[in-house]
């Protein structure tokens, strides 16, 4: 059993482009026991070399990923959705600094290096739409721009978020976004969307 080296470390965490991690993954990568793994890692988190993401996550400081590819990883199963993906898409002009997801576990918020990663739960019918796109060269799950919309418009008609006056739905497909409206069951759901479109 090798002994764990800081420079080795980071080298290895690099060359296999790894940046989020569990002490189980970093027992596999370097064939040493949980015992040792857990221990560097908790000695090292100390130190700035790691970040503490949640219990049993974390970050390689040397190589952070995009906070979509966080949020993928922090609560699964999720994909990005509702104003964050609404914002990347261009559908609406607001910079969104908290980042969004549905998922199908309860709902949930986490503060990660000062960043907050919100979860809507939505019903396990709903958990569709959504498709896996390179950012920054790491691939992430992001609603597509209608199931973005669709997710956002029915969080206004449950009267759980206000509507953006500013929704620019000239790249949605209103076919699309009508076919999947159906699988919500809320008439007034529909009624809000024909209003937008």
């Amino acid at each position: 059993m090798e002994k764990l080296n800081l420079l080795k470390v980071a080298q290895i965490l690099k060359e296999k482009r790894i940046c989020i991690f569990a002490p189980l993954d970093f027992q596999r990568i370097f064939g040493v026991s949980f015992y040792s793994a857990k221990n560097f890692i908790s000695r090292h988190t100390k130190t700035g070399f790691f970040i503490k993401v949640k219990n049993g996550m974390y970050i390689f400081t040397d190589n952070k990923p995009p906070e979509f590819f966080i949020a993928n990883k922090l609560y699964q199963p999720s994909y990005i959705s509702f104003e964050t993906a609404l914002s990347y898409y261009g559908i609406i002009p607001e910079t969104i600094y908290t980042v969004f997801s549905a998922t199908t576990k309860p709902s949930r918020e986490f503060e990660v290096m000062n960043k907050v990663f919100n979860f809507h739960r939505i019903k396990k019918e709903l958990f569709f739409g959504y498709r896996p796109q390179k950012i920054e060269g790491i691939t992430v799950l992001i609603a597509e721009p209608e199931k973005a919309l669709a997710d956002y418009l029915y969080f206004v008609d449950l009267k759980k978020k206000k509507l953006n006056e500013r929704i620019d739905t000239r790249n949605i497909s209103k076919k699309y976004i009508k076919e999947i409206a159906k699988f919500y069951k809320r008439k007034s759901l529909i009624d809000l969307l024909n209003k937008i479109l």
